[in-house]
C-alpha cells in the first residue's frame, strides 16, 4: 500500500469518527449487507448516508426518486428528510436482493412512505407522472445519460439532482478512456456542467457525488 493510500484510509477513518452516528436500523442493515451480498461496497455507507440525510432534511422534499435501491441504505437515509405527507419512489430490477431492502423498509419509521418499484428504471420512470424535489441516481453507469434525459423533465425549479460515482475511481481523468462506462460518466459530467438549466458542483466524497440544482 502506498503512502497516499495509507493517508487516504487514515483520513477516511478520521472523517467517519467526526460524522454523526447513523440510526441503529442503518447499522443493522449495513452489517447484513456485508454478510449477505457479494458487492457490499456498493452500499452508500456512513459518510455518504449522512450527506443524503442532511440534504433531504434541508429541503424537506415531498417527492423523492431513487434510481438504484441495492439493499435500501440510501433509501432510508433520504427518507429521513421527507415531508410528513412525502413519498420516496425507489426503483431496482435486482429481485434477488429485494427481500433485504423490503425487510428494513417494513421495520423503519418510513414504511408507509416508501414505494419500492421492482423493474427496469428506463421503463418505470416514464410511468411516474410526478414532479420530484430530489432525485438520487446510483445504478448502472451505462445508462446514466439515459436516466438524466428521462428525469430532467420531471424536475421543477429548485429541485436537486444527486448522482453517485461520478469520479469513477479517478478514471474520469483519462483523456482517452477505454471503458464505455468511463466515457459515459465523463460525458454526463460535461453535459451537466454546460447545461444552463442547472447549477452544479462535484463533491469528492468517496467516489464523487454530482450535486445539481435545477434553476
Amino acid at each position: 500500500m502506498s503512502f497516499f493510500e495509507e493517508n487516504c484510509l487514515e483520513m477516511d477513518r478520521y472523517l467517519e469518527s467526526k460524522t454523526s452516528n447513523e440510526p441503529e436500523i442503518l447499522k443493522k442493515l449495513r452489517k447484513e449487507t456485508y454478510q449477505k451480498t457479494t458487492q457490499p461496497h456498493m452500499i452508500s455507507g456512513l459518510q455518504q448516508g449522512r450527506l443524503l440525510s442532511i440534504i433531504s432534511k434541508l429541503i424537506s422534499p415531498k417527492n423523492i426518486l431513487e434510481i438504484g435501491t441495492f439493499t435500501g441504505y440510501a433509501t432510508l437515509c433520504l427518507a429521513e428528510g421527507l415531508a410528513k405527507d412525502g413519498k420516496i419512489f425507489t426503483i431496482d430490477k435486482n429481485e434477488e436482493l429485494a427481500y433485504l431492502s423490503e425487510k428494513y423498509f417494513s421495520e423503519s419509521d418510513f414504511s408507509s412512505q416508501i414505494n419500492f418499484i421492482k423493474g427496469n428504471a428506463l421503463d418505470e420512470i416514464p410511468k411516474l407522472n410526478i414532479d420530484f424535489d430530489l432525485i438520487f441516481i446510483d445504478a448502472d453507469k451505462s445508462n446514466y445519460l439515459n436516466y438524466f434525459n428521462l428525469i430532467k423533465p420531471k424536475m421543477k425549479s429548485g429541485s436537486l439532482l444527486l448522482i453517485d460515482n461520478v469520479l469513477w475511481h479517478g478514471k474520469v481523468l483519462e483523456e482517452n478512456p477505454k471503458l464505455e462506462s468511463t466515457k459515459i460518466i465523463k460525458e454526463l459530467n460535461e453535459l451537466i456542467a454546460q447545461d444552463e438549466d442547472f447549477e452544479n458542483l462535484i463533491l469528492p466524497l468517496r467516489d464523487g457525488i454530482q450535486v445539481a440544482r435545477k434553476i
